[in-house]
């Protein structure tokens, strides 16, 4: 999966350009793909992944 913001979790730097630590839900839409994923600090974030690559449109704390 290659993320087209080129950053990292400001919880805990794990970069947003390598997978996911989980994957929690992958849903389909006519734009796309949303993917719900956690990250190793436990970080939900929403990803959409579409012709334009990935990108991470909202993020959680840590759980």
């Amino acid at each position: 999966m290659t993320s087209t913001t080129g950053t990292a979790c400001p919880h805990c730097g794990w970069p947003d350009g390598v997978e996911p630590f989980k994957v929690v839900s992958r849903h389909v839409t006519a734009a796309g793909t949303t993917l719900w994923t956690r990250c190793a600090c436990g970080s939900l974030q929403v990803r959409t992944v579409d012709g334009c690559g990935t990108r991470i449109v909202s993020r959680s704390r840590p759980a």
